[in-house]
């Protein structure tokens, strides 16, 4: 078999420093198309991205090349970098620095889709922390709560 063929699908959450709503809702369908060139520029194709003024989601196949902590990096860093030079608002912006990555089965990609869609209706039942909790203990990772925001 001379060919590498893939097909794994990642649901990527990570949020601003400190959990700051800072990202304006006028702004968020910009940074979200951004994003996308850049996880797509990475050949890691993007399927949906979302979000509220403090995190974001995103759900991409993830590149047989590269790793899911450079995928991050690369995002993380080029987009804080995009929404700095954007507006003097964000001249302070940080990323915190962990992320969740979960593995999502093809026959439940439309569902993360529209998961990552309605966030806006989602947080007002639900914050964050409870959300990002809830992700964890349904992928069975284990974590300590002290560790887990910055």
């Amino acid at each position: 078999m001379p060919q590498s063929l893939s097909r794994i699908l990642v649901h990527l959450v990570f949020s601003t420093k400190h959990r700051e709503p800072i990202i304006a809702p006028a702004d968020q369908s910009a940074l979200h198309a951004y994003l996308a060139g850049t996880l797509n520029a990475v050949e890691c194709p993007v399927i949906q991205i979302g979000g509220i003024a403090d995190h974001v989601h995103l759900l991409f196949g993830l590149s047989r090349t590269h790793t899911i902590a450079d995928i991050v990096k690369h995002a993380k860093q080029n987009a804080a970098r995009w929404l700095r030079e954007r507006d003097a608002r964000y001249r302070n912006f940080l990323w915190q620095s962990g992320y969740g990555a979960f593995s999502v089965s093809p026959s439940m990609a439309d569902a993360v889709q529209t998961y990552i869609r309605t966030q806006p209706e989602h947080h007002r039942k639900v914050t964050f922390q409870d959300e990002y909790r809830a992700l964890l203990a349904k992928h069975g990772i284990e974590y300590d709560e002290n560790y887990v925001w910055d």
